[in-house]
Formats: C-alpha cells, structure tokens, sequence
C-alpha cells in the first residue's frame, strides 16, 4: 500500500500509483511514465520506484 502523499513534499500521489503499475506492466519507460503523471520532484519519483508491495 503506497502512501497517501509524498512522505518529504505532501504531495498526494497514490491517485497516479495503480496507472502507474498498469504502464509499468505493459513495458513502458518509468521515466516517461513519472513525466507524464507530472510527478517533478525526486522525493514524489522515490515513492514509486522504490515501492514494494508487500499486501496481496
């Protein structure tokens, strides 16, 4: 479960989280992916990139 917003900024970001993973799975670039969502900000990026799912 990814945060609601950014730990560092306060910026939601779980609304990007399930199109992300989507886009991710279809072999798309994860920085073409960020930019295109408008996440900016290195704290906001580390959210996705570093998430790892641990609830099934």
């Amino acid at each position: 479960m990814i945060p609601v917003r950014c730990l560092s900024c306060g910026k939601p970001v779980s609304a990007f989280f399930e199109e992300y993973q989507n886009r991710v799975a279809d072999g798309e670039s994860k920085k073409d992916i960020l930019d295109d969502l408008g996440l900016k900000r290195y704290c906001c990026r580390r959210m996705f990139i570093t998430h790892v799912e641990t609830w099934e």
